[in-house]
C-alpha cells in the first residue's frame, strides 16, 4: 500500500509518499518527502503568525504535493493521510481540505492523523520497529510530551508540559538575547563556545498534579516558564550593570555563556525525565522526536546516557525531526493496518487529544 501524507499543522507545508513494505521489522519506506519552510516569512515577527502561515500553505500546497508525487515516480496512491491536529486551526484546514479533495477525486481512503503520533512514527522510519515497551519523548516548539508505547500504534501519555514547550523556551530566550528566529539553532550554535556552568539557572520542581489534567500522574510533567523567567531576570540585571539599553545585546562572551547554561538545564531536565520514566516502566528502548531533537547537545547526551545504561536510544535524522509529511504518512499506514476506515467528516482540531 502506498500512502500520500500531507502535513500543514504549523509553518511547514509538506507532502510525502510512503510505502508499506510488509516487513515486520522495517514496515515503512519513504519514496519522497518534500518540505516547504516558512521560516523566512515569520522571522520578521519573531515567531509564527497564524494568518500568514495559513495563507502561505494555500500558496504552497499544490506545488509541494506535485513535487512529492514526481519524486516518488508518480505511483498509484492507495490512501491519503493528513494531520488533523493539534496545530494552528487555519493551517490545519488547508491541508485537511486539500487531502479530502485529493482522496475524493482518486476514490481512496482519507486517514486523519494525530501530529504527535507522526513524531513517534518518525522513529520507526529512522530505525524500524522499536523494542517494546518504549518510552518516547516528543519535544518541539509546541509540544513536550512523554509517551509509553507498549505495542506498535499505541500511545499512552505519561507527562506533558504545563506551560511553554521546550522549543518555545528556546525561541523566547533567543528573543531576549537578540538572536533572531528560530531560536533553537542559534542557541545551539553559540552554546558550543560557551561555559555551561557560568550561570546557575534553576531546574523545575513540580510537587502537585496538573489541575488541567488530573488524570495524568503529574510527576513526569515539564515546566519551562520558571527557567525562562530566570534567564530574563539575569539578562535584565546584566544590562543594568553594564549600562546597556533594553534593546542592546550583551557582550558576545556573556551571550555564549547564557546560551550554554540555559541549554544545559533544558537538556538535563528533558533527559532526567525521559530516563527516569524509562527505568520506571522497564523500557526496552527510548526515543526522542520533534524539532528540538535536532539539538546537538540533546542528541549527544541522550546517546551517551543510553550507552551508559545499556538501553537503545533512537533519534531520527534532522529531516525527520522537524515537521514533515513522511511521519504523517507512516502514522496513517499504522492506522490503516489497524483497520481504520475513511473519514471524510473529520474536521481540524487545534487541541486534538491523543
Amino acid at each position: 500500500m502506498i500512502t500520500l501524507g500531507i502535513e500543514t499543522s504549523c509553518d511547514e507545508t509538506s507532502a510525502a509518499v510512503v510505502e508499506d513494505t510488509g516487513d515486520p521489522a522495517r514496515p515503512w519506506r519513504v519514496r519522497s518527502n518534500v518540505v516547504a519552510s516558512q521560516e523566512d516569512i515569520h522571522r520578521e515577527w519573531g515567531g509564527v503568525v497564524p494568518e500568514l502561515s495559513a495563507r502561505q500553505h494555500i500558496r504552497d500546497i499544490c506545488g509541494v504535493v506535485e513535487r512529492a508525487l514526481e519524486d516518488a515516480g508518480a505511483p498509484a496512491i492507495d490512501a491519503v493521510a493528513v494531520t488533523q491536529g493539534p496545530g494552528l486551526v487555519g493551517s490545519l484546514l488547508v491541508g485537511l481540505s486539500f487531502a479530502k479533495s485529493f482522496a475524493w477525486a482518486r476514490g481512496v481512503p482519507l486517514v486523519p492523523v494525530h501530529h504527535l503520533a507522526g513524531h513517534v512514527e518518525s522513529l520507526v522510519l529512522e530505525a524500524g520497529e522499536l523494542p517494546m515497551p518504549a518510552v518516547v519523548l516528543v519535544v518541539s516548539g509546541g509540544h513536550t510530551s512523554l509517551f509509553l508505547v507498549r505495542t506498535p500504534g499505541s500511545y499512552e501519555t505519561l507527562g506533558r508540559t504545563r506551560d511553554d514547550a521546550a522549543g518555545e523556551a528556546f525561541d523566547k530566550v533567543a528573543k531576549l538575547l537578540r538572536l533572531g528566529y528560530p531560536g533553537g539553532p542559534a542557541i545551539d550554535r553559540l552554546a558550543r563556545e560557551g561555559d555551561d556552568r557560568a550561570v546557575r539557572f534553576p531546574k523545575m520542581r513540580l510537587t502537585h498534579v496538573d489541575r488541567n489534567a488530573p488524570e495524568l500522574p503529574g510527576r513526569r510533567d515539564f515546566s519551562f516558564s520558571g527557567l525562562k523567567t530566570a534567564v530574563m531576570r539575569h539578562v535584565t540585571a546584566r544590562r543594568a550593570t553594564l549600562g546597556l539599553a533594553a534593546t542592546d545585546p550583551l557582550p558576545p562572551v556573556e551571550t555564549r555563556d547564557i546560551c550554554a547554561s540555559f541549554q544545559r538545564v533544558v537538556v538535563e531536565t528533558l533527559l532526567d525525565r525521559l530516563f527516569e520514566t524509562a527505568r520506571e516502566h522497564h523500557a526496552a528502548s527510548v526515543g526522542i522526536g520533534g524539532g528540538v531533537s535536532a539539538n546537538s547537545r540533546l542528541r549527544a547526551d541522550a546517546l551517551s546516557r543510553g550507552q551508559a545504561l545499556g538501553i537503545p536510544v533512537v533519534v531520527p535524522n534532522v529531516s525527520l525531526s522537524t515537521d514533515n509529511a513522511a511521519m504523517i504518512a507512516a502514522a496513517g499506514l499504522r492506522r490503516l493496518r489497524a483497520g481504520a476506515a475513511a473519514d471524510f467528516d473529520a474536521n481540524a482540531e487545534a487541541s486534538l487529544a491523543l
